[in-house]
């Protein structure tokens, strides 16, 4: 099939119609995207498809290990069932796309695109112009391609674990029908009968986003008594105070209320979605924070499964979770109570002595590979370099021997997780810092100093010589454009902002940081 037209905002080459005998191993990444073809004779065409995975298993064993793979699914768009019990095709498909999901079981950088998600948006009427397959060979309609093109970008996102951090709901007929001030617990629609059916449903939607790393916020112009009591009393409501990291319920303006979520939060306004049924609170949002994404809400209920839907898939995707997406709300609660603690203290090392604070620094291996990948996709305001990697990425720096460092910290009130990564390249007894990140949750505490210092004391310890790292700055980073210098590293040159270094740990003594448990 002719594919060209799908993919030009990608900077991509093209393989001839089922031609790999090249293959250009210089490339960063790779999409295999295979369709029936369409012809008269079934069994040619399910001989083609059960061929189709023998090329993709040739294809692999061709390209550098490690890099990312990524698979389509195929899914028939044309058939002519004269004999209705003929089933060739179906099973050829079924059974491709059974192999391509046992490959991605076996290699973790070969990642699956379910492509019915995009053919089942059409009717058959719409995905093939036959105008164009006759002249052009092209199957798919090139009228969507525009709409291909945004699909296939959410689902690399997903791929990169990168997705918005923050749902942000009202409250008055957005998770329930009705103005709880107005018609009180009892005259709100919510469970039983339609509308409060579909209010019960949008809830229990959204509790599933909270149990996948979402952070789930409130914020409503309303009395916060009379929420808590609706919490307390309603016999049907799913979503209550414990689900919500953080609550503004009170009658400041919105655009006020989301700028102090996302400071208590410590996360950026970009990384928020806010969904509110009132248009002139949304416009109000969008005119003051535009970098906030702020969807347009469905005027009748029975629309919210779509609308959920559609929030869900285009801000929420990920291709998999991780442990520390599992438990990102209480996490977040977990820092207010450290924030609260912090100001019972005038004297900071105090106050960090006081938490008990646990470092843990490990290699990368196969279980934190994945949320490794993830802190370089999403961390940037603490990142010295903000080269983003997947989870191929770091399988391929780790088969090139580098060593990756990764930062899991916990103190009295709870586990932060898996929150900084190192990944330094090893050449020569010259260790080069490649990147240097940690989740702004853990900082304010010292905590970066003692995981660097921990760093280079090991690479010392291990017959590194001299340390080699590099500052780029981004619109969110220039809080560490410092950063190295604070260890002695020496600035070798600064060009456009970009500043490179270097450390000589033969003649440097290192000593762990004060007040921290290493482990």
């Amino acid at each position: 099939m002719t594919i060209e037209r799908f993919f030009q905002n990608m900077d991509a080459s093209f393989s001839g119609y089922e031609d790999i005998s090249f293959i250009d191993t210089e490339s960063d990444r790779y999409i295999w995207f295979y369709m029936p073809s369409i012809k008269t004779e079934t069994s040619v065409v399910a001989e083609e498809i059960r061929n189709y995975i023998d090329l993709l298993r040739f294809t692999l064993s061709q390209i550098t290990p490690g890099k990312l793979f990524i698979v389509f699914t195929m899914h028939e768009m044309y058939s002519v069932k004269t004999i209705t019990s003929n089933n060739d095709i179906s099973k050829a498909i079924s059974s491709y796309n059974n192999s391509i999901y046992e490959l991605a079981n076996s290699n973790n950088n070969i990642k699956i695109i379910d492509f019915s998600t995009f053919l089942n948006r059409f009717s058959i009427n719409e995905l093939i112009d036959w105008k164009y397959y006759f002249i052009s060979q092209m199957a798919l309609n090139p009228r969507l391609s525009n709409s291909f093109q945004e699909w296939l970008s959410i689902q690399i996102r997903s791929i990169e674990l990168n997705r918005k951090k923050c749902l942000i709901l009202d409250l008055d007929n957005t998770l329930w029908g009705g103005v709880l001030g107005e018609d009180g617990i009892e005259g709100i629609s919510l469970g039983g009968d339609y509308p409060g059916k579909a209010f019960s449903f949008f809830q229990h939607q959204i509790e599933e986003l909270g149990k996948h790393g979402i952070i789930l916020c409130v914020c409503s112009k309303n009395n916060i008594e009379d929420v808590k009591e609706l919490w307390e009393k309603h016999t049907e409501v799913i979503l209550k105070e414990e689900h919500f990291a953080v609550l503004k319920i009170n009658w400041i303006n919105k655009a006020d209320n989301i700028r102090q979520l996302a400071e208590e939060l410590n996360i950026g306004l970009d990384s928020m979605v806010f969904i509110d049924d009132n248009p002139a609170e949304r416009e109000l949002v969008k005119t003051n924070i535009p970098e906030v994404e702020v969807p347009e809400f469905p005027e009748q209920p029975y629309h919210l499964p779509a609308f959920f839907k559609e929030i869900a898939e285009r801000y929420f995707a990920i291709y998999s979770l991780t442990t520390e997406d599992l438990s990102k709300t209480e996490q977040y609660k977990q820092n207010a109570q450290r924030e609260s603690s912090k100001k019972l203290f005038t004297n900071m090392d105090d106050y960090i002595k006081s938490l008990n604070i646990e470092i843990h620094i490990s290699q990368v291996n196969n279980i934190t590979l994945q949320r490794v990948s993830q802190l370089t996709q999403k961390t940037n305001q603490f990142n010295l370099t903000t080269y983003r990697y997947t989870d191929a990425d770091i399988k391929h720096f780790i088969q090139n021997n580098a060593r990756i460092f990764t930062l899991s910290v916990s103190d009295k009130f709870g586990d932060y997780g898996l929150t900084g990564v190192c990944i330094s390249v090893i050449k020569d007894n010259i260790a080069d810092f490649d990147t240097l990140l940690l989740s702004c949750r853990i900082l304010g505490k010292r905590i970066e100093e003692a995981y660097v210092y921990y760093i280079l004391k090991e690479l010392k310890e291990d017959g590194i010589k001299m340390v080699k790292a590099k500052f780029i700055p981004s619109a969110k980073n220039l809080q560490v454009k410092d950063f190295y210098e604070k260890f002695g590293f020496n600035l070798l040159s600064e060009k456009e902002g970009i500043k490179e270094y270097k450390l000589d740990l033969i003649e440097r003594e290192i000593s762990l940081l004060d007040n921290y448990s290493y482990k």
